[in-house]
């Protein structure tokens, strides 16, 4: 069973019906207990880092994510849930603190490069990391579909698993032991946002 945590994340209904589609049984997770004999564990998000943080955090599921992280089963953030994974956000002067697993900050797209910001629409992955389980049968170049301002800049560039051009090269997901994450939507990705889950769901077997 796939733990989806509903913390009020406007993309949820659309995650859940992806993980459905590819064979995976999934609970909308509210509180910590909802969590407790999950195989994996997905956190969505669009909108704003604090927001999402404060909405964890008011329903005790900012712990939960971290205790459930150090069991070691599949865990995958999406979008916000990605950027949450990292230490802080200099959006809209941002006073949360991110969950901290992974070291690095939250930073907005160069105003100065003439990019239309937020970015919306298909964008390619180049494979940093082709050995992530999370790519199996996803070839470098594939398009994905995004809706951002901001990206997170790891500190430690061995996590980065893909990185898109938008402007900046950044990395648009990460990949460190049994924890994934994507800038990316895989739920509005079409074939390949469905592969990708498949292959995340088949971690959780």
């Amino acid at each position: 069973m796939i733990a989806l945590i509903d913390y009020g994340s406007g993309n949820l209904r659309s995650v859940h019906k992806a993980l459905l589609q590819v064979g995976a049984s999934v609970r909308l997770a509210k509180t910590p207990g909802d969590l407790s004999d999950a195989a994996a564990l997905v956190l969505p998000g669009v909108g704003a880092f604090d927001d999402c943080l404060h909405a964890l955090e008011n329903q005790d599921l900012l712990a939960a994510c971290r205790d459930f992280i150090s069991t070691g089963k599949p865990f995958l953030g999406i979008c916000v849930g990605y950027q949450a994974l990292f230490e802080r956000s200099e959006e809209f002067n941002s006073s949360a603190a991110g969950l901290g697993y992974f070291k690095g900050s939250v930073v907005r797209f160069s105003q100065s490069k003439g990019l239309k910001i937020p970015q919306i629409g298909w964008n390619q992955i180049e494979l940093a990391r082709p050995d992530c389980p999370l790519y199996r049968g996803i070839a470098s170049g594939s398009y994905v579909y995004f809706v951002h301002s901001f990206f997170p800049q790891p500190t430690d560039p061995s996590i980065v698993a893909t990185r898109t051009q938008y402007g900046d090269t950044f990395a648009s997901s990460v990949w460190q032991d049994n924890v994934f994450a994507t800038q990316f939507h895989p739920e509005k990705s079409q074939n390949i946002g469905l592969k990708l889950l498949r292959n995340f769901v088949e971690l959780s077997l």
